[in-house]
């Protein structure tokens, strides 16, 4: 069955072709033309993106950057670090009201009405040894709180004579015990209102305190744990949580493992080997699902753990800054583990690299966050800033892969991760049409990609052709011998018998009228004109001197070089192409060097004198045909070859103008012409050229860079072809 096909309206769902490799290549031609170097294009090219067949754009990397500096500055935009504080206050403020409220409650309940703290401790201990006379049940309170202070291990006996007031209140004397729980009501209250302003200062106080309300004990545990999480979170990835169930045996286990991590670092730091497979070996259950494979890649990953706190640490104004390490010190719950652990931090700094500064974040919104969300916010930062520095360095010389696409994906969603994936198609896909190759650690073009950008210069050039004011180009003659053409002529004795049988069998027609036989005479004969192609021999002389990049003509020039080279080997295949660069001194180039060729940024010098030498030189290996130099320059020479060796003046010497002006004269004896094309038209210049002119008889053309190609394309090809035969009729 025929296939059928469905057209609808693009709605961007569609999957567009792949990128046309020539458009790839010609996207970073002008790079290439304008530098030299087939790397900085690929670069450009990769930095900035480019439109697909559709019309749609793909993003560069610029683009990525761009995205995530703008996801920076929103969260920047977003959030105030100092408000860690104000949701710890807030909640230390519910636990503390919750507490006092459970005080007062309690009280109530003995139908003691609440009161404020009086003062009378010592009636409160008497009351505590009344309490807790034998018969009541409940022991001697008194011997276990009277030789602890208030607020700390004492509440416990509080706590066991408010509950005994409670449960069996009737069994001692009612004043007695209603003084009694008033008196710990009181001290705890006290305890509560002599608590430091700060909120450090608070949880550390509270950590000592025994809570009446078993509701507001298991709020402050949770906030103590979580407090504890984000400081271990500071070394081990994911470990906290393990922790909080750990039994004592797991506890020592880890207090092992963090001293012998201390050990393996010292001696890394000694410039030792530690046996890391042997550690891992014993401890990589605590490392998670996804364990390092090296000590490098686990003090990494604690480094950055680190890294987040630190930048949190850097991104608080200072008098917070001391705040939270108050706040987070002290909070594992194991003195030794803990003194392990600041050991782990001090080993760790030896070995970590400066901060960066970008590492501090000048938060400026008004969002609250907690501290874990704030922990989790360094991470992310970080990520950018590490995104961000992975993209710079592929845009200077780094490679794709060098970019952490999962990073990336994570950061700016699917379709970040999609661009990538098109940026490193862009360069399989010029490897794959041989436009591109490897070459070490970079990519070099091939001799298919630099007809390709020969080509497109033609095209380019012809196109200015089509739309000047030249008209077409091609000046074609006719006559017999050469080359065959369209065109068609009567049959004269010498011509090559290339018979033009439609115009021959019309023309019998014309005198006959139509029928059969077709009756034929010698004048009814045609044959196809043909024009004789002359053989040539080209040098192009290539001024590299720093003042055609100055002037913005030297990427005209090389253009045309390459348009020039691409039309001869392409439509002229007997012909022969040199091209010779020159500054303050000459040298020859081969086709394939002409993408690569820079202007000489180091000397100084345009010698025209050398290029002339070598020039001769070259065309002396051609004894017929047409033998010509093609100059591009845009200034006088300002250096010529003695012994050897350049010597440069400004203004010009008379010395170089005259050793110039004799290799003119050598090339006009040997028959070679001399077509200069200048670029300038300043009057030192003028006088030169028009030196050279009247020594040579070849011609002088005055252009600008954007009209450069035209004038000798025009020229080139129509001296190509010679009218062998008049015209006939």
């Amino acid at each position: 069955m025929p296939a059928r096909y469905r057209y609808s309206i693009w709605d961007g769902t569609q999957e567009a072709d792949a990128a046309d490799p020539d458009q790839l290549l010609d996207g970073l031609s002008d790079d290439l033309m304008n530098f030299g170097d087939l790397q900085h294009a690929l670069r450009n090219l990769l930095q900035r993106g480019m439109r697909n067949p559709m019309g749609d754009r793909t993003q560069g990397l610029r683009d990525l950057l761009q995205q995530l500096r703008q996801q920076r500055r929103q969260q920047l935009d977003r959030f105030d670090l100092g408000s860690i504080f104000d949701e710890l206050r807030e909640q230390l403020d519910e636990i503390l009201d919750m507490e006092r409220g459970a005080i007062d409650q309690r009280l109530r309940d003995a139908g003691i009405p609440p009161e404020g703290g009086d003062g009378e401790a010592a009636d409160g201990g008497q009351a505590d040894g009344e309490a807790g006379e034998p018969g009541d049940g409940e022991g001697s309170p008194r011997g276990e709180a009277a030789d602890q202070p208030a607020g700390e291990g004492g509440q416990r006996g509080e706590g066991q004579a408010g509950e005994a007031g409670s449960a069996g209140g009737g069994q001692g004397e009612p004043g007695e015990f209603a003084d009694m729980l008033r008196s710990i009501a009181n001290r705890k209250q006290e305890f509560l209102n002599d608590l430091p302003d700060d909120a450090a200062g608070q949880v550390r106080r509270l950590q000592d305190y025994e809570f009446m309300d078993p509701e507001a004990r298991d709020r402050f545990n949770e906030l103590v744990e979580s407090l504890r999480k984000s400081m271990l979170d500071t070394f081990f990835k994911d470990l906290s949580s393990q922790i909080a169930n750990m039994s004592p045996e797991d506890v020592e286990r880890l207090k092992n493992m963090t001293r012998d991590l201390n050990r393996m670092l010292e001696e890394k730091m000694a410039g030792g080997e530690p046996d890391f497979d042997a550690f891992m070996r014993e401890y990589g259950d605590l490392f998670g699902d996804d364990p390092p494979r090296s000590l490098e890649e686990l003090v990494a990953q604690m480094q950055q753990q680190m890294g987040q706190m630190q930048s949190l640490l850097g991104s608080l104004p200072g008098d917070l800054q001391q705040q939270l390490q108050d706040l987070l010190s002290d909070k594992v719950g194991d003195p030794e583990l803990q003194q392990g652990l600041n050991e782990l931090a001090r080993n760790l700094g030896f070995l970590a690299p400066p901060n960066d500064p970008r590492d501090q974040y000048p938060f400026r919104g008004e969002e609250q966050i907690d501290l874990q969300a704030a922990m989790e916010l360094m991470r992310q930062m970080q990520s950018i800033d590490e995104l961000e520095r992975q993209i710079e360095r592929t845009q200077y010389g780094g490679e794709l892969d060098d970019i952490d696409a999962d990073q990336l994906e994570e950061l700016l969603g699917p379709e970040a991760r999609e661009t990538l994936d098109e940026l490193r198609r862009f360069l399989e896909i010029l490897e794959e049409a041989g436009y591109i190759r490897k070459k070490g650690s970079g990519w070099e073009l091939t001799p298919r990609g630099t007809r390709r950008i020969g080509q497109r210069a033609l095209v380019e050039l012809y196109a200015q052709l089509k739309a000047g004011s030249f008209g077409k180009h091609e000046t074609h003659a006719t006559g017999h011998g050469g080359e065959r053409t369209d065109d068609a002529k009567p049959y004269e004795f010498g011509d090559p018998f290339h018979l033009d049988i439609r115009r021959t069998i019309m023309n019998s027609i014309e005198r006959e009228g139509p029928g059969s036989p077709v009756r034929l005479r010698p004048e009814d004969f045609e044959v196809a004109r043909s024009e004789r192609v002359t053989q040539t021999a080209t040098v192009i002389m290539l001024d590299l001197s720093w003042s055609m990049a100055l002037r913005g003509s030297f990427q005209a020039a090389k253009k045309v070089a390459l348009a020039l080279n691409n039309l001869i080997s392409a439509q002229f295949q007997r012909d022969s192409l040199y091209i010779i660069g020159f500054s303050a001194y000459a040298r020859e180039l081969k086709a394939e060097e002409l993408p690569y060729v820079r202007w000489d940024e180091s000397v100084l010098g345009t010698n025209m004198h050398h290029a002339l030498m070598i020039a001769e030189r070259l065309l002396a290996k051609h004894t017929q045909g047409t033998r010509q130099v093609i100059m591009i320059s845009d200034g006088e020479p300002t250096a010529h070859l003695e012994r050897g060796r350049s010597y440069f003046a400004y203004p010009p010497s008379p010395v170089t103008i005259r050793e110039t002006l004799k290799a003119v004269k050598r090339c006009t004896r040997k028959g070679i012409t001399i077509n200069t094309f200048m670029l300038d038209r300043n009057h030192y210049l003028k006088e030169f050229v028009n030196q050279v002119a009247r020594i040579n008889k070849g011609r002088v053309f005055y252009t600008t860079p954007d009209r450069l190609g035209e004038y000798i394309l025009v020229d080139y090809v129509a001296q190509k072809r010679q009218r062998l035969a008049g015209l006939a009729g």
